[in-house]
């Protein structure tokens, strides 16, 4: 691959794609000629051994060496394996310190240990292996023994059999395993041994046999220790060696959570630092807004999201196949990815198989969703009254008449009515009810497939999902069923080939198909189809009437209101989207030329092709509509494709089909390759160095648009002094094809120190404490987010003529095409940066039953781009100013996490996680106008930084409103009841210069989680509370105004006798200034939610019931998300980032969901 230069661009030229084909060839050959030498080594000769055999005691002297059989016992603890051999066998052989190294590779590290000592093995089970000299006939390992011992290994947790564990003799060489039920059987050579149980990922565990015959015992899952490996950038790290701000959840945490459709609503509030705002129910686009640390821009604040490596969505990742999360946050984290992880990077690992039984596992759930919160809305009756009481109210203010007030016996025919007839004629319509179904269910089922041998580990699955639609099903006899819906099928295979002892090929391959159901032509800001159901009038007209028609309102403009209408006859789309993602890598250690030596070599290639338009295109085609005048009887009807001239009812035009057509908006392809080179080794006993270096490249072929290219050289440099000390530097050069020559690349580092406390000799006294370590880190990462590729360009647009004559003078047009200035080019315009700091600590005690963190960080984001549509430049200009480097945002605050795990008794396990954040911004520049006020400058205050007019309560009598300041529009309009605006800048008007900054922005400052947990006796269940504060939501439900809807506020509306409301008595007829509503709208958006529980039980693989089904396990689960809210807000929408405007007023509900599901182990 070529190195970096100033003419990094895109491959806009056959011959750049050609050279990009043959860079590609040539990485494939290293490839081919490394993994030539990789074979060599392994069946070719082997290489003199830099260890000292009792034979020969000249190589190497004893001072620098160590016994074998020590680091063998390390191995067996990296590993969690058990070695057999006979006494004196490994007698006089020693070895260099750290001869073995810890990795993810045990094959390799038995090997060497095979080749170097002139020994062979034999495999006994999954974990023990039994060792003897090369040539030697199999020692007699087993003896006889006459004591007999049975029982069976459990998790203590879940109370599932355990497969697979070794249990060994202490002392001696004697041992077994668990079958497939956990079931073991083991002659000892006395009543008096101990026996020792060992199994992956669980604490080791000795029981004396104590003469007797059945010994069961429950298997304790593994608690924190310094060997655990974390996966980060590019790599993982020994737990106790990472200084980075890191949060992660395995296999075992996702298994806690409830069945949610996407991955990222399962994090909410499982991570430290990361932040969910979810504001829909709609199936297939649940996805929450995801922040980590809160925003430290005003641009886009999402987070890098890799899958295995590369980056993907989230939304297509089937939660079953995901092995970890880790979440990366600070500087020395982030650096490593360059400019894409100023926001925060996200690291999702699939499942791998591993040497072992093949294990089959499937799991189905049945949810129920229901609709979560909505806002209260009046029946017809109590909106008349509001109404007819608004009237007499407004008689005061201009415009006013009693012309619109209803008699008693009128609006009792609404509570009241006579008649069948009285019925349609009065409508009293709950849209809600209408509009959505009581519950509505939805599916998930899942297949895992894992297991493997020493040369091929594999991991696949299958998982399909079915979301249903809230909404009720309307007949239109037209031959589809029109609402929502959403459906997913997804197929993964893992594949790590062993090709030798120093050679791994892993293959991953996955596929989504994915079919979203949804109206024609429907977006995001289609509200109509919902809107009904938040501000339609209950009394204006039925949904549908009993002859079929749909009602209307004749005086309406801009389209229907009848939401029930709109989605009956709205036509229906299938969204196609198909994914297909292939990861291949190669990994080769060069131990066999330099010790400590690996390179990898990863290509990956995705395709996505989505597909629109097929279904049925009904928009304007209709049934009839209807209206009766409640007052006069008097029927209207219309069919829709007609809106302007009421006419009896004549049939529509037939509605057209359409076979589909690519989006491709949405359609692409991303091509990524990278080249690693790793090198570890040792100075001494104590001095490990690592090193790591990289090239990587992405390639992005988006529909017809020019594809894009990035490309970033990475290196990460790591020193760890004894396991205490330990320093860390990183940095990336990235370049960017936003920038011109001289900035378009740029280099961006990190460093960090850690020191693990609990390793220092003064601190081996403190037995209870088993972890206590500082780290710290401070780092700059670049940014190149804006809108706009080629920022540095002055772009041209041709088209258009222009007249040849006086203006206003029809005259022959020139013959010359228009040429005009499209975007000025910012020749200067360069890379953004983000300056992180991060100091963090952890702590253990009581051998991990409480463990915590914390962490306190800072962001300081300057240089931001600004494009010029937001910049203060005077329209005399004649044209809109380039984008520059001019915005700056601080961030800062802290994270705390705290974790309880405690047996009580021998069987009952209670377990907590605690997680705070809190992450606070201040815009520190953003190109305000200078002559601005502070107050309604943007710097100086959050990002999204809620604003509003304020006022100091009531008009209480009309003393107080003469008494006013005056507003610049609609000042007559006011009453006894409005709202009291304060003139905040003092300059007798109230307008726009009036409004100031209120309460906080929309993206909380502070998240609080606490889950809490049990196991008990095959029981098991928890429940998860997760809260926000300091956070605003503006959402205007106004009532009345000309349409009879009245929301029920809580509180009531002002009146004589009720001056202590919260809501001002609305208006019916008269007008009334935009600013006379003050705050009111401003809710406080904190809230508490038990965010989701379960309950469960487990059969055991003992259980009459899973040997009567010939399975390992079965468990059976009842559990729910979004279950209680506690929240001032009217609805369950924790922002209106589905949309602005008067789509604020409401989206596609939140759900509530029930999940009923059971999970088997075959």
């Amino acid at each position: 691959m070529s190195k970096p230069n100033d003419q990094f661009s895109m491959s806009k030229s056959m011959g750049t794609q050609m050279n990009d084909k043959a860079t590609i060839i040539r990485i494939l050959g290293c490839l081919l000629f490394i993994f030539l030498a990789g074979l060599s080594s392994a069946d070719g000769q082997k290489t003199d051994p830099i260890i000292t055999l009792n034979e020969q005691d000249s190589v190497q002297s004893e001072s620098s060496s160590v016994q074998l059989e020590d680091e063998l016992k390390q191995m067996e603890e990296w590993f969690d394996v058990s070695f057999i051999y006979e006494s004196g066998l490994l007698n006089g052989m020693r070895v260099e310190p750290k001869f073995f190294r810890q990795s993810d590779n045990f094959g390799k590290e038995l090997q060497k240990l095979v080749d170097h000592f002139n020994l062979t093995f034999t495999k006994l089970n999954e974990r023990t292996f039994i060792l003897k000299k090369d040539g030697e006939e199999q020692a007699a390992v087993v003896e006889s023994f006459n004591h007999l011992v049975e029982g069976v290994v459990t998790d203590v947790e879940t109370e599932e059999t355990m497969p697979g564990v070794n249990i060994m003799v202490k002392g001696t060489s004697q041992g077994t395993s668990t079958n497939l039920y956990g079931e073991y059987s083991l002659n000892v050579p006395a009543p008096t041994d101990t026996l020792v149980f060992t199994f992956i990922g669980y604490e080791r565990l000795e029981v004396p046999i104590e003469n007797r015959n059945q010994i069961d015992v429950a298997l304790q899952p593994g608690t924190f220790t310094g060997e655990e490996l974390v996966v980060v950038g590019f790599g993982t790290q020994q737990r106790e060696s990472v200084i980075a701000g890191i949060s992660s959840i395995s296999e075992r945490d996702l298994a806690r959570t409830v069945q949610v459709p996407n991955l990222s609503m399962a994090l909410t509030g499982k991570l430290p630092g990361v932040v969910t705002v979810s504001s829909t129910g709609l199936p297939g686009e649940e996805d929450p807004q995801i922040y980590i640390r809160g925003q430290s821009t005003w641009q886009d604040s999402s987070p890098l999201i890799l899958v295995d490596g590369i980056e993907r969505p989230m939304g297509s990742v089937d939660m079953s196949s995901v092995s970890s999360v880790t979440v990366l946050k600070d500087a020395s984290a982030t650096a490593v990815y360059g400019v894409q992880g100023a926001n925060g990077v996200i690291l999702i690992e699939t499942k791998s198989g591993y040497d072992g039984q093949v294990q089959i596992s499937g799991s189905f759930t049945n949810t129920v969703k229901v609709p979560s919160k909505l806002p209260g809305v009046m029946d017809g009756y109590e909106t008349l009254m509001l109404r007819n009481q608004a009237i007499e109210h407004e008689l005061g203010a201009p415009n006013a008449s009693w012309g619109a007030y209803h008699t008693q016996d009128f609006v009792d025919r609404y509570q009241r009515p006579q008649s069948p007839e009285d019925r349609i004629r009065y409508a009293n319509v709950d849209w809600a009810d209408e509009l959505f179904r009581e519950y509505t269910q939805s599916y998930d089922a899942n297949l895992n497939i894992r297991g493997g041998s020493e040369f091929v580990q594999f991991f696949a699955s299958a998982n399909y999902v079915n979301e249903g639609d809230l909404f009720r099903e309307f007949e239109n006899n037209r031959g589809y069923q029109p609402g929502f819906g959403f459906q997913r099928l997804n197929a993964r295979s893992n594949l790590d080939f062993q090709l030798s002892p120093s050679t791994t090929l892993s293959a991953k391959i996955a596929g989504s198909y994915g079919v979203r159901k949804r109206p024609w032509g429907f977006s995001g800001g289609d509200y109509g189809f919902w809107i009904a159901a938040y501000s339609a009038s209950p009394t204006q007209y039925l949904p549908i009437y009993p002859d079929g028609s749909f009602g209307f309102d004749p005086d309406a403009t801009g389209g229907s209101s009848n939401s029930v209408q709109i989605l009956a006859l709205s036509g229906i789309e299938r969204i196609t989207s198909t994914e297909l993602t292939t990861n291949f890598e190669l990994d080769q250690d060069l131990d066999m030329f330099v010790p400590g030596l690996n390179v990898r070599a990863q290509v990956a290639v995705d395709n996505t092709f989505v597909e629109g338009n097929r279904g049925v295109n009904d928009l304007y085609n209709s049934a009839r509509s209807r209206y009766i005048d409640p007052i006069s009887g008097n029927e209207t009807f219309q069919p829709l494709y007609d809106t302007g001239t009421p006419f009896d009812f004549q049939p529509g035009s037939l509605w057209n089909t359409d076979g589909g057509s690519v989006d491709n908006s949405q359609t692409y392809r991303r091509w990524y390759y990278q080249f690693q080179i790793n090198y570890d080794f040792t100075l001494g006993e104590r001095n490990n160095f690592t090193q790591m270096g990289l090239v990587n490249r992405s390639e992005n072929a988006l529909g017809s648009i020019i594809p894009q290219a990035r490309e970033n050289w990475v290196f990460r440099s790591t020193y760890n002094y004894d396991q205490r000390y330990i320093l860390e530097y990183n940095g990336s050069y990235n370049g960017s094809e936003r920038f011109g020559e001289g900035y378009r690349f740029g280099f961006f580092s990190s460093g960090g120190v850690g020191w693990n406390i609990h390793r220092e000799s003064f601190m081996s006294s403190l037995d209870f404490l088993n972890n206590l370590r500082v780290r710290a880190s401070y780092g700059t990462i670049g940014d190149d987010y804006t809108t706009g590729r080629w920022l540095y360009m002055t772009e041209w647009a041709y088209g258009g003529n222009t007249g040849m004559g006086t203006v206003g003078i029809t005259a022959p047009e020139s013959p010359y095409t228009w040429y005009r200035v499209e975007s000025l080019g910012n020749p200067d315009v360069r890379w953004a940066t983000v300056t992180k700091a991060n100091l963090g600590i952890e702590f253990g005690l009581f051998q991990g039953q409480i463990s915590g963190s914390v962490d306190f960080f800072q962001d300081k984001r300057e240089n931001i781009l600004i494009s010029g549509g937001d910049r203060a430049i005077p329209s005399y200009f004649g044209q809109q100013a380039p984008v520059a480097n001019i915005g700056e945002v601080h961030n800062q605050g802290f994270e705390v996490t705290l974790n309880l795990d405690r047996m009580i008794g021998s069987r009952f396990r209670l377990w907590t996680e605690v997680n705070v954040t809190h992450a606070q911004n201040e815009v520190i520049e953003r190109d305000d106008p200078e002559l601005t006020p502070d107050y309604q400058k943007q710097a100086g205050y959050a990002v999204g930084q809620a604003r509003t007019h304020i006022d100091r309560g009531f008009y209480d009598s009309w003393d107080e409103v003469y008494a006013s300041t005056p507003f610049n529009t609609n000042d007559a309009g006011k009453l006894p009841g409005g709202k009291w605006i304060v003139d905040y800048n003092s300059d007798g008007l109230i307008d726009d210069q009036d409004s100031v900054p209120f309460g906080f922005s929309g993206t909380p400052q502070n998240t609080f989680n606490t889950t809490v947990g049990f196991d008990w006796a095959g029981f098991s269940g928890f429940a998860q509370f997760y809260g926000v504060n300091n956070v605003i939501r503006s959402t205007n439900f106004g009532s009345l105004g000309g349409n009879e809807l009245a929301y029920d506020v809580e509180g009531g509306y002002w009146s004589l006798d009720n001056p202590e409301a919260n809501t001002m008595m609305p208006r019916w007829n008269t007008n009334i200034s935009g600013y006379s509503r003050g705050s009111r709208w401003m809710y406080d958006g904190s809230y508490l939610r038990l965010k989701s529980a379960q309950i469960g039980y487990t059969f055991d693989a003992n259980s009459n019931v899973a040997r009567g089904l010939g399975i390992s396990s079965l468990n059976i689960y009842l559990n729910g998300h979004n279950l209680l809210l506690w929240t001032n807000m009217p609805d369950d929408r924790e922002s209106n980032f589905a949309g602005g405007g008067v789509t604020s007023q409401g989206a596609y509900p939140t759900v509530r969901r029930f999940n009923l599901g059971v999970n088997v182990n075959f």
